[in-house]
């Protein structure tokens, strides 16, 4: 069943919940720009820019005896990724906090490359529907250079004006996850000077609860939509899993109306594992792999919740999940052990492995994934799945009724590839300032920043 335009539907639910979560500003750092809690008013503009936000559950084939189904969070054409909803969320506010003083915003944020393609689009999505000009609101985004793969040519690169003023900055260093601490300096280090010469507020937007806010609708959906009373597990590759604490937070609104007790399963990959060796709880608890001769990859046999096969035993298997060490792992810990659930790392033989069988059970719910699973550039949901089934048959889950979070997947040729030249190299904090301050520069709004036909 597909919910159509959910962020409208659970509108003031969602509002809610940023009045609890936010509504009282930035407890650690009282002095960082906020653009506020409130949402826009509910207005015809307002609805066509949150149409983007279909969410569709759907039963699938069981597996062993299990029930599976899939919670699809990547229908929006223009991102296919579950980063839709907070990014829609986000920019809402921001366009809100424009709408009610006149001020200009320009958000700033690291990515691996899912959250920057979102942001962008909610960013056009909000010009386009006439909430806001273009050169009130930009946004300006660091992604490694790893990732460059996974981004969209749109309107935003298109247009000479809105290229300018909404660049996308790459790192090329060795460390993907420095992204986060190159972007977080800018606003540390420079926000008063940059918003005092481009005279915007620079908005970094990583904060956990810019995230729980919307991915509560997937516990408002799963109460509105799936029947049964038995506990279910819910599975998701994560990065830091912010969809899964929405998910649980959206249960705490819904309280006595939540429906069945919740699970999670975690599923991470070799790279960035950091949130299954925490719940583990043993430190670096990673297998020692060895090589096999006979097949050509490293293989072990000690841990279930690791590959038992992989060609790197610190395989990338999708720059995507790249945050190590992630501040929500003692949360997401807290609510397995409370709750239940387990966490697997899966590797690219696996996920190969299983992809025709994967391929076969989600395309019962009109996801289409290519034959070649080469053209795949988006692994998320492909890991989710093959972390379920491995963990079923590895007797680390017992539930019956599984839920698929589907948080990505999208391949070559589903989407106009940016080229090279669209991209800005940085090397460091001062490169990513001169960048922020030449895409944020004030000038006086004329035609230049209207949208073209």
């Amino acid at each position: 069943m597909q919910i159509k335009n959910a962020l409208t539907r659970y509108y003031p639910e969602i509002q809610k919940a940023l009045d609890a979560l936010i509504g009282g500003g930035d407890p650690d750092d009282p002095g960082e720009f906020t653009p506020g809690a409130k949402l826009p008013e509910l207005t015809p503009a307002m609805r066509s820019y949150l149409d983007a936000s279909t969410v569709a559950l759907t039963s699938l084939s069981g597996y062993r005896g299990r029930n599976l189904s899939l919670l699809d969070l990547t229908l929006n054409p223009a991102t296919n990724t579950t980063k839709t909803f907070a990014s829609l969320i986000i920019v809402a506010r921001a366009v809100r906090f424009i709408q009610d003083t006149g001020e200009r915003v320009t958000i700033i944020t690291p990515s691996s490359a899912n959250k920057a393609t979102a942001l962008r689009d909610a960013v056009l999505r909000a010009v386009e529907a006439g909430l806001v000009r273009a050169d009130q609101l930009n946004i300006v985004v660091l992604v490694p250079a790893g990732a460059t793969h996974k981004l969209r040519a749109t309107e935003l690169s298109r247009n000479p004006e809105l290229r300018a003023r909404n660049p996308i900055a790459v790192y090329d260093g060795d460390s993907a996850d420095f992204v986060k601490t190159i972007a977080r300096a800018v606003v540390d280090e420079h926000k008063d000077a940059v918003e005092k010469s481009a005279r915007t507020h620079l908005w970094y937007t990583m904060r956990l609860e810019n995230y729980l806010v919307a991915d509560v609708i997937r516990a408002f959906a799963e109460a509105d939509v799936m029947d049964g009373d038995g506990p279910r597990l819910h599975v998701h590759a994560v990065s830091s899993a912010f969809g899964l604490l929405g998910h649980a937070y959206g249960r705490e609104l819904l309280g006595d109306t939540a429906g069945p007790p919740s699970r999670y399963l975690l599923v991470q990959h070799l790279a960035a594992p950091d949130m299954v060796t925490s719940l583990l709880g043993n430190g670096d608890s990673r297998p020692s792999y060895v090589f096999d001769p006979g097949s050509g990859l490293y293989t072990q046999h000690d841990n279930d919740h690791f590959p038992t096969r992989t060609h790197d035993p610190d395989e990338v298997l999708d720059p995507t999940f790249y945050t190590r060490n992630p501040a929500t792992s003692p949360r997401m810990n807290a609510l397995i052990r409370a709750h239940g659930g387990s966490g697997i790392v899966v590797s690219l033989a696996e996920c190969l492995e299983r992809y025709g069988l994967v391929r076969s059970i989600l395309a019962e719910a009109g996801v289409r994934m290519p034959a070649n699973p080469m053209l795949l550039q988006e692994w998320s949901l492909v890991m989710a799945m093959t972390g379920a089934l491995n963990a079923v048959d590895r007797r680390l889950v017992t539930d019956t009724d599984l839920v698929v979070h589907g948080a990505g997947m999208y391949a070559r040729g589903g989407f106009e590839a940016l080229g090279a030249g669209e991209l800005h190299a940085v090397k460091d904090t001062s490169d990513l300032r001169e960048l922020v301050l030449r895409a944020s520069a004030h000038q006086d709004h004329d035609d230049a920043y209207a949208l073209r036909a």
